[in-house]
């Protein structure tokens, strides 16, 4: 029996401590765990529970017939992934060099994971239709504006125009902080829209926050879409038409579990550190410090990769005790992600990956908008080469 519990971890390639908290156990959930595999206990009805955990994939299964192929680059846990494969398209290379990522992509997604995208040349991807990139932001130099495509070497940024510039793909859609628009004074922003021209290909982008489309958290982003100007015969005047956004209502109490365990409560010394350190920003008059909310707040502050470290950008009041931190559910949740995603790591980690992701719900209407535009491209280049052949 402690055999089958050991296996069942290496199988999945997590610690005793990612497995503890992947299956919302307390703070006791380590020890019991080594006590299981030592053979020290029996786990009982908890057996089940463990063999049972992260067996299925939620997203290995893809439509046999794809109708396009996408890659993802800059993966994380597959947040850009989930709405272009479920509007049928069939992922044919993905890369993420983040070895926890990894773990978290592979348990929902299967297949192979390429590594650093640097080491990888061009001729080992497949030919595909859509490259997907939420690439991280790097610094550009100024005098780079007028280098040329030399400007962009050294950083991450070079690796989406180089895969763009070699496999031509049909269209691409990248994602980046809001920041990204005022980085150096507008230049990287210019840096990064030039090339992308430069090769060939339509660029619109537009700042989407999180909260306009259905789930309780601020979240700006800027997207940047693009499209084969010549494989289209499209015009300079081309507009790709980002969506709105529902913006219905929202609210924090739709995320938020039930009888949440008191490990995510934050301790008294950290309380009364955020509490000092808001009241001393506030006299230096600066608006940092910690964010509380509650079930019927509208909406959250943007969480980052940084959440981990004392949950400040969004506690959860608590009645008669301290705040705490959301779960790392509930991130999932704020994230958007389908209740069936698996969290096989860590909170520590899962903090960090969901932090680092997307809001899936945007870029679910990006892509109904993307695919339909091809489509719609695709058919008018039919007729303009059926009145040209005739």
């Amino acid at each position: 029996m402690n055999d089958q519990i050991v296996k069942k971890r290496k199988d999945l390639g997590i610690t005793i401590k990612d497995l503890s908290d992947a299956l919302g156990y307390d703070l006791d959930g380590e020890a019991k765990i080594r006590s299981w595999e030592k053979g020290e206990k029996i786990p009982n009805d908890d057996l089940k529970k463990i063999l049972n955990f992260a067996t299925n994939p939620p997203y290995i299964k893809e439509v046999k017939r794809s109708k396009f192929k996408y890659i993802d680059l800059f993966a994380g846990i597959g947040g850009i992934r989930i709405p272009f494969q479920e509007l049928g398209g069939k992922c044919v290379f993905t890369s993420e060099w983040d070895k926890f990522a990894q773990k978290t992509y592979k348990v929902n997604f299967g297949g192979k994971i390429y590594g650093d995208i640097t080491q990888i040349p061009s001729s080992d991807i497949p030919n595909f239709d859509i490259l997907l990139g939420g690439f991280p932001c790097q610094p550009f130099s100024q005098a780079g504006l007028h280098k040329g495509f030399d400007d962009t070497r050294g950083t991450l940024f070079f690796e989406v125009e180089r895969i763009i510039r070699d496999k031509r793909p049909k269209a691409f859609l990248l994602e980046n902080v809001k920041q990204l628009v005022g980085h150096d004074k507008g230049n990287t922003f210019k840096v990064i829209v030039n090339h992308l021209e430069g090769l060939g290909y339509t660029v619109d982008s537009k700042i989407l926050a999180a909260k306009d489309f259905g789930v309780p958290q601020i979240r700006e982003r800027i997207y940047i879409v693009g499209f084969d100007k010549h494989y289209f015969h499209l015009d300079d005047d081309f507009k790709f038409s980002f969506p709105e956004g529902s913006m219905k209502p929202t609210r924090v109490g739709d995320i938020l579990e039930q009888n949440v365990s008191s490990k995510y409560t934050i301790s008294d010394k950290l309380w009364e550190g955020h509490k000092k350190r808001k009241e001393k920003n506030k006299a230096a008059g600066k608006g940092f410090g910690y964010s509380l909310y509650n079930s019927e707040s509208q909406y959250t502050a943007t969480i980052s990769a940084r959440y981990y470290k004392d949950g400040s950008e969004a506690l959860i009041e608590q009645k008669g005790k301290n705040p705490r931190k959301l779960t790392p559910r509930e991130c999932a949740r704020l994230q958007g992600f389908p209740e069936e995603y698996i969290i096989p790591v860590s909170d520590c980690r899962a903090y960090k990956q969901f932090g680092n992701s997307v809001a899936v719900p945007v870029i679910r209407e990006i892509a109904k908008k993307m695919v339909k535009t091809l489509n719609v491209l695709k058919q008018n280049k039919k007729s303009c080469e059926k009145e040209v052949d005739n």
